[in-house]
């Protein structure tokens, strides 16, 4: 377990249930404390372009919000056949109140007639952390995959059912336990090597 700088705690900056469970379980595993982002303090428009950027821009607007330091996170999709797409626009490229199922369909429909050896894919996650002080830490994740040409399993959220990891056995991540997709997901890596950053401070 990595260590952390005694009483230190973060402070999500997601409000996304879904990723907070999973930084929450990552970090928690790591010995980093987490505190969740109060209800009071509203989402940060995410302008930047790139992951960096828009990570940045949540953990330092939650940071200053509550005076603690703040963590946050960005990922993106990054389609080969399609250009790269969707990027940054990943949680909202079907449109900006897009649901999970919205945007995998979006995705299928793009795909659609598109090869097996083409539908190559990544997941990039940033994992950030802003502190009052102004010091500021990240780490990058990233996982190798294709996409799938059907949804397939329902754990997970987002576009967990139509991406396969290069890494494991054929199942997407929606078939896996939460578990064993952190093992080598993008939100693992990110988070594992960032953990492993704050236990550095200490050091």
């Amino acid at each position: 377990m990595t260590a952390r700088p005694p009483g230190l705690r973060l402070v999500l900056a997601t409000a996304n249930p879904d990723k907070a469970a999973e930084i929450i379980s990552i970090l928690g595993a790591e010995g980093v404390a987490l505190s969740p982002r109060p209800a009071a303090v509203p989402d940060v428009e995410e302008t930047g372009d790139t992951l960096v950027d828009n990570a940045r821009l949540k953990a330092r607007a939650i940071s200053a919000a509550v005076g603690e330091p703040a963590v946050s996170d960005d990922t993106g999709l990054e389609v080969d056949a399609l250009g790269g797409a969707p990027g940054i626009y990943t949680a909202r490229y079907a449109g900006e109140d897009a649901t999970y199922a919205d945007n995998v369909a979006k995705l299928l429909t793009e795909l659609e007639g598109t090869p097996a050896p083409d539908r190559g894919a990544r997941f990039v996650a940033v994992a950030f952390v802003s502190f009052p002080d102004g010091t500021e830490i990240w780490a990058e994740g990233v996982v190798e995959g294709t996409i799938a040409s059907e949804s397939r399993g329902t754990d997970g959220f987002g576009y967990d059912p139509v991406f396969v990891p290069n890494e494991g056995d054929g199942r997407t991540f929606a078939e896996m336990g939460s578990a064993e997709k952190h093992v080598f997901s993008h939100r693992g890596r990110a988070f594992r090597g960032l953990a492993t950053m704050i236990g550095d401070r200490a050091d």
